[in-house]
């Protein structure tokens, strides 16, 4: 390793050179990367209802639908709006209750059945379907010159619309977010090292090191607008303590040899051998995202192990170049550190680890309690501001018309009427069903099928399916909901095995199942992977379940906290959270235990080994959950989108929760364990220590 360190000195120039070019083709890759912003498409592709939704897209060129609220409007304007909204590219058909009745009949003629679902206080609505899925751009680019077309007397509701509007508030606030974690971390830095240019240094590596983990994102084809707004914060607090590692042992460094350059090489040599083992649980907690059904798990855990590499690389190669290079202005700007040494929190854990233990064991049923539960939503609309344009237009449809949720049903045509008829009467008596559609329902209420046109009729039949519209009161992502697809699933089967039930209540259905999986195999795979990771690094079969312990009591109180304030959580939280806060934090106890190990190894008894591995590691282990907190509280503060929001405030809550438990927890376990943690430790074994007083 002090090869490669003498290495990156001698040609640091280069290097430098190099990593600045390379920042060309990352801010290409940046910009061109699409941002996807519509979760439901992270669904397995092998599930009926995405096979459902594929068939809708190709067959009946409806990929996506909006609703569209229309108040105080004669028939005659409506069909006129419609004309011009037909004319919007990808907008395939345009449905309302004025394309049956025309202009001439009034509305006290219509069967009361049709009046009922249509129009209430001067108010009806407009089906619009599109030929491209809900968050493919042509679609959102649809629904955004619709908007354009209407006045206020108009608006536009629907998944493709929450979408859209999910996408300009994003992106809206994402600048902010970097500047705001950014911010916050100079003045963590600024009191934790001892020159004023240095966090700079720091924080601009890094800043490189996100721009080339963001620009290769754009190989992977797109990613999440979730991954796309914390990602950059996450990678920030999570490899910041690299960085500052490489930083302290330079300087230290220096004072042993007289040459910056050899102190730089020794510098990068350890620094290599002492990120290895955090990096490599990190970049494993963050991989371990990838065994989720749901895929918005690969899509963070890939781009974030990616961005623990980079941020290594780029300490290890860019950072030290950017030190020589500097080190006059390092120099001419240093001060005295501001940040203690924490001795009083080092000897209240070592004095106190009995009340420390006998405290864990009273808190952690508790916090086990909170964690398990903690209440979660599904409902998207539930993270979006409420004055949003598509958020307000989908509580005034389900205000007027109880029109909650719809499923739509793909059935056999060649079902005779009346068994048709027979089915849609026993779905309509679920309780929370307010009203079916299908031409056998149309043809009932007098209509018949010859009136309509041939066009819209094409639309809603083809030669193998049947489309039939059911409105449900009961709003997405419930128990109630879910409880109520799954009878009008087995209803249906009933009269054709081969039906599917589409649309968007039937996706969250399968949403929440998925989600409920995920919940549990997703944190037991980042456990299990870290835990064997740590058997090597440690050399132990005990340390590594007693560190796991430590982490997981910390996340059982992060995650627990929500559920005695009342607070719901978004569902991707509850999901990713624990194995986010396992990965980024085992590393503060790895440091303790590390360095624990080598007292030991060296003759010294339990308590100067502790006393040691806390005194030299506590500051490091405060200044890096300090600037995790920094990168992500301030996000979280912030954002007006909730599922972000609440994951910052998360990872924010959580690294302070760790770093906590680590400084309190982990040395009480040691202490208590000394003599287990010595017989399961390579190179630990009793008779090599000396006997404690």
């Amino acid at each position: 390793m002090h090869r490669l360190g003498k290495f990156i000195v001698k040609f640091r120039k280069i290097i430098l050179i190099i990593g600045l070019l390379l920042l060309i083709p990352s801010i290409m890759g940046y910009i061109s990367t699409r941002v996807n912003y519509d979760i439901l498409v992270y669904l397995p592709e092998d599930i009926e209802t995405v096979q459902g939704e594929e068939v809708l897209t190709e067959e009946f060129h409806m990929g996506s639908y909006a609703i569209i609220v229309v108040e105080n409007m004669s028939n005659r304007e409506i069909l006129k709006i419609e004309k011009q909204i037909k004319k919007v590219d990808h907008v395939e058909m345009v449905l309302s209750a004025a394309d049956v009745v025309g202009t001439s009949i009034p509305i006290e003629f219509l069967p009361k059945e049709i009046s009922e679902i249509a129009y209430k206080d001067n108010t009806t609505f407009m089906l619009a379907t599109f030929d491209e899925s809900v968050s493919n751009d042509n679609t959102l680019e649809a629904v955004q010159n619709i908007r354009n077309l209407l006045d206020d007397r108009c608006k536009v509701s629907g998944m493709s619309a929450i979408v859209l509007d999910t996408k300009t508030l994003s992106d809206s606030e994402m600048l902010a977010y970097i500047i705001i974690a950014v911010i916050l971390c100079i003045i963590v830095l600024q009191l934790a090292l001892d020159s004023y240019f240095a966090p700079f240094l720091l924080l601009l590596n890094i800043g490189i090191a996100i721009l080339y983990n963001m620009g290769s994102n754009y190989f992977l084809g797109e990613i999440s607008y979730i991954t796309k707004a914390i990602s950059a914060v996450l990678q920030l607090g999570v490899t910041t303590d690299f960085a500052i590692f490489l930083y302290h042992s330079y300087s230290e460094e220096r004072k042993r040899v007289d040459s910056n350059e050899e102190a730089m090489a020794i510098a990068i040599s350890k620094t290599f051998v002492s990120v290895l083992g955090s990096s490599l649980t990190t970049i494993a907690g963050f991989l371990a995202l990838c065994s989720m059904r749901f895929t918005l798990g690969k899509d963070i855990g890939i781009v974030m192990a990616k961005g623990v590499l980079m941020g290594v690389i780029c300490v290890l190669t860019i950072l030290p170049s950017l030190i020589l290079e500097c080190n006059k202005l390092i120099d001419k700007t240093r001060h005295k550190e501001i940040l203690p040494e924490f001795v009083h929190i080092k000897n209240l854990g070592m004095k106190h680890y009995k009340v420390i233990i006998v405290l864990f064991i009273l808190i952690l049923p508790f916090a086990y309690y909170g964690y398990t539960h903690t209440d979660v939503y599904y409902n998207l609309d539930k993270s979006l501001p409420k004055e949003l344009s598509s958020v307000s237009a989908n509580a005034e449809i389900l205000e007027k018309f109880d029109m909650a949720s719809q499923e739509i049903v793909l059935i056999n045509k060649d079902i005779p009427d009346e068994e048709m008829m027979e089915m849609l009467d026993r779905i309509e008596n679920l309780d929370g069903v307010k009203w079916t559609i299908g031409l056998s329902k149309i043809s009932k209420y007098g209509i018949p099928k010859a009136i309509i046109p041939e066009d819209i009729l094409y639309k809603i039949q083809n030669d193998d399916y049947q489309l039939l519209l059911i409105n449900s009161v009961y709003e997405m992502a419930t128990d109630e909901l879910n409880d109520q697809v799954g009878k009008i699933n087995t209803i249906v089967k009933e009269y054709d095995e081969n039906a599917i039930i589409a649309g968007e209540g039937a996706l969250m259905k399968d949403l929440v199942e998925i989600a409920d999986h995920d919940f549990r195999s997703v944190n037991s795979s980042s456990i299990a992977v870290i835990f064997i990771i740590m058997i090597f690094v440690l050399k132990s079969l005990t340390l590594p379940i007693i560190l796991i312990c430590v982490i997981e009591f910390a996340i059982f109180i992060n995650m627990g906290i929500p559920f005695y304030t009342g607070t719901e959580l978004a569902f991707v939280a509850s999901i990713i959270i624990g194995t986010i806060q396992l990965g980024a934090t085992i590393d503060y106890a790895i440091l303790i235990t590390t360095k624990y190990i080598n007292q030991r190894k060296q003759g010294k008894n339990k308590n100067e080994s502790l006393d040691y591995a806390l005194g030299t590691s506590i500051k490091s282990i405060f200044v890096s959950g300090l600037c995790f907190f920094s990168a992500t509280f301030g996000v979280g503060a912030y954002s007006r989108i909730e599922m972000i929001g609440s994951l910052c405030t998360l990872m924010a809550r959580g690294a302070i929760i760790s770093m906590i438990s680590v400084v309190l927890i982990l040395p009480a376990f040691i202490q208590l364990f000394d003599k287990i943690i010595c017989k399961t430790t390579l190179g630990l074994k009793e008779n090599d220590i000396r006997k404690e007083v």
